[in-house]
């Protein structure tokens, strides 16, 4: 069973001309809600390609019996939540522009709960983004782990992902995150990679970049029609892990993230358009051939 620890949230996504600067204003051209947060997004798509997921979470008062709630139930992802029943779940606010840039605001709400809870000891773990103490705490008690600092990278201090990059076996990110990691650690690019066993780094349309054992390889973007980037990236690592859970070389699993990102960019909603396993594979056939023989 593969664990994602972090945030189930509430995704109001906007539509706007043009993100605007500093003091300025914009209007809003679209208004849409859809079940979000980036653990529950990575959980959905394992879920729905076929594997068993643990998703250790916190939501508030409104999410029992809620929409949402029945959707995981749907997808049989095992819920291991935090209930704060005084508080929202956490809702994200995101503002996309017709040339696709894109500014994120995000409400913790019960999300906060993390900050004092006890971590489960998990065997095969990927902590998303979460309160960066108890993401400390999930690699420090992990047999296999997996990091994405996301948008809650700000929060983070050097000596906290000091500490996850040393418990870590695979470290996702994309060109900003990895940038930024390096400006807080004090590091090259260089020396941060060779500091975790394997470092994928996402590229939008240029793909993406998979380094390990001091060779680095390529994997180019799968072009669609995309209509929202939003959860791209979540759709990527649920697709990678399923299939590393599945015992395919690390370049194939790139690869399946890739093409499971591509459906996900193909509709707007982070959760409205995953692929199962063999709807995958089809697409994945059209643009890779056939995927590699398994090595376990």
């Amino acid at each position: 069973m593969i664990a994602v620890v972090g945030h189930t949230a509430i995704d109001h996504l906007f539509r706007v001309p043009k993100i605007p600067g500093r003091h300025n204003s914009t209007y809003i051209i679209g208004h849409d809600v859809y079940f979000g947060g980036g653990a529950a997004n990575i959980a959905a798509g394992i879920a729905t390609l076929g594997e068993r997921c643990r998703l250790v979470s916190s939501v508030g008062g409104d999410f029992p019996g809620s929409d949402y709630d029945l959707w995981m139930h749907n997808l049989g992802i095992m819920q291991d939540f935090i209930l704060v029943k005084d508080a929202r779940t956490a809702t994200a606010y995101v503002f996309t522009d017709d040339d696709g840039d894109q500014e994120t605001f995000f409400e913790w709400g019960a999300s906060v709960a993390f900050a004092k809870a006890e971590p489960p000891a998990l065997d095969f773990v990927h902590m998303a983004t979460a309160d960066p103490d108890y993401n400390v705490r999930v690699a420090q008690k992990s047999k296999f782990a997996s990091f994405d600092p996301g948008q809650d990278l700000l929060r983070y201090t050097p000596d906290q992902l000091e500490i996850i990059l040393a418990n870590i076996d695979i470290l996702f990110s994309n060109n900003h995150e990895m940038d930024r990691m390096c400006d807080m650690l004090g590091l090259e690019r260089e020396a941060l990679v060779a500091s975790v066993p394997m470092v994928v780094t996402t590229r939008g349309a240029e793909g993406s970049l998979l380094c390990m054992d001091g060779e680095e390889h390529h994997i180019p973007a799968v072009k669609v029609n995309a209509v929202d980037p939003t959860g791209a990236g979540d759709g990527y690592r649920a697709g990678f892990l399923v299939a590393f859970a599945r015992g395919y070389a690390p370049l194939d699993c790139c690869r399946v993230g890739a093409v499971v990102s591509s459906f996900v960019v193909e509709k707007a909603g982070t959760q409205t358009n995953l692929p199962d396993w063999d709807k995958m594979l089809e697409r994945y056939r059209k643009v890779f051939g056939e995927i590699g023989e398994t090595f376990n």
